[in-house]
C-alpha cells in the first residue's frame, strides 16, 4: 500500500477561479441576500438580531469606524482602496473564531434607503454585511422595508 501525502495548505490568493466553484458562491451570496430581504419584509429590522453577538459587533463597528454614516451611501472604492480592506480586514478577522462563514462573500445595499439592485448592491464578506446591517438596524433604518409591505402598521 502506497502512502498518500498530506494535502497542500490552500493559498487563496495563489488559487485558479474555478467557474463552477465561483457559481456556487454567487448562488449562495444571492439566496442569503434573498432570505434577508424576505426577514426584513415580515419584521422590523429595529427588532432583529443577526446573530448572538450584535451588541458586541455594535460596539466593536462604533469603535473601529466612528465616521460611519448609516444613512449614507457606502463608497465602495474607499471600502476597497488598500487602506480601507487593511481597516476592514483588522476588524473582520475579529471574529475568526466566532462567527460561522465570516469572510464568506455576500451582498450588501449601498444605502439603506434602496432596495436590492444591480447598481445599488456591492459584493462585501459577511462580517461586513453584519457590522453594517446590525448598525442600520439599530437606527431603524431598514423599518421601511416592513412598513412598505405592512401599510396598515406603519407609525
Amino acid at each position: 500500500m502506497s502512502e498518500v501525502a498530506p494535502p497542500a495548505k490552500f493559498n487563496a490568493e495563489e488559487a485558479d477561479n474555478f467557474e463552477d466553484i465561483e457559481k456556487q458562491f454567487a448562488v449562495k451570496a444571492v439566496q442569503q441576500m434573498l432570505t434577508y430581504w424576505a426577514i426584513l419584509q415580515k419584521m422590523r429590522g429595529s427588532r432583529l438580531r443577526l446573530t448572538k453577538y450584535d451588541d458586541e459587533i455594535y460596539e466593536h463597528f462604533k469603535k473601529e469606524f466612528p465616521d460611519f454614516d448609516p444613512k449614507a451611501t457606502i463608497n465602495e472604492d474607499e471600502m476597497k482602496s488598500k487602506a480601507g480592506k487593511e481597516r476592514w480586514r483588522n476588524f473582520v478577522n475579529q471574529y475568526a473564531e466566532k462567527i460561522e462563514d465570516f469572510n464568506y462573500g455576500t451582498m450588501l445595499r449601498a444605502n439603506p434607503k434602496d432596495e436590492y439592485g444591480e447598481k445599488e448592491t456591492i459584493f462585501a464578506v459577511r462580517m461586513q454585511f453584519y457590522a453594517i446591517e446590525i448598525v442600520r438596524n439599530r437606527e431603524g433604518l431598514n423599518d421601511w422595508i416592513y412598513e412598505k409591505e405592512h401599510p396598515e402598521e406603519a407609525k
